[in-house]
């Protein structure tokens, strides 16, 4: 600390002198004029706005038309592309109680066991929630028929 200020101190205090010179003081200074400090706010008189957007700091200080020229256009991203629709994928065509029944293979040799496993797996590939919502309708018509032919053989087997 100098004289009870701190370097920095003294130094915004020579600047801030600078500053209230007169224009010839100004010509014999080493500073060039209309150059800014590059300080983007006075630290005596608080934080400016400038200094609270620092991308904007930059453009404070140059005259308007430079301003102007040199703000980018706001960006405005392009419209997305639509989805195509997808096509019905070939299992979900079958839709007979013969065709669900010669997928899910059901012999008599299952057990409940194997046929809850066959359940869940024809699930995953057929149930309504997991397929294009056009095609929900031929996903519900196989889940319901599969579902009925597994409880029909459960019920045999518990027979």
């Amino acid at each position: 600390m100098l004289f009870g200020q701190s370097v920095f101190q003294s130094v915004l205090d020579r600047l801030k002198a600078d500053e209230d010179l007169d224009d010839d003081a100004i010509a014999v200074s080493p500073r060039i004029h209309g150059l800014p400090t590059g300080l983007a706010f006075d630290v005596m008189e608080g934080i400016s706005v400038a200094s609270a957007q620092p991308g904007q700091a930059y453009l404070d200080n140059l005259e308007p038309e430079t301003a102007a020229m040199i703000e980018p256009a706001p960006i405005v991203p392009p419209p997305p592309e639509p989805e195509p629709e997808p096509a019905m994928p070939e299992h979900l065509a079958r839709t007979s109680p013969q065709e669900v029944a010669a997928e899910l293979a059901i012999s008599a040799r299952d057990t409940v066991q194997s046929l809850g496993e066959k359940r869940r797996s024809f699930a995953k590939s057929n149930h309504p929630d997991g397929v294009y919502p056009k095609f929900r309708e031929q996903a519900s018509a196989r889940m319901t028929i599969a579902n009925l032919l597994i409880d029909e053989a459960i019920r045999r087997l518990s027979r």
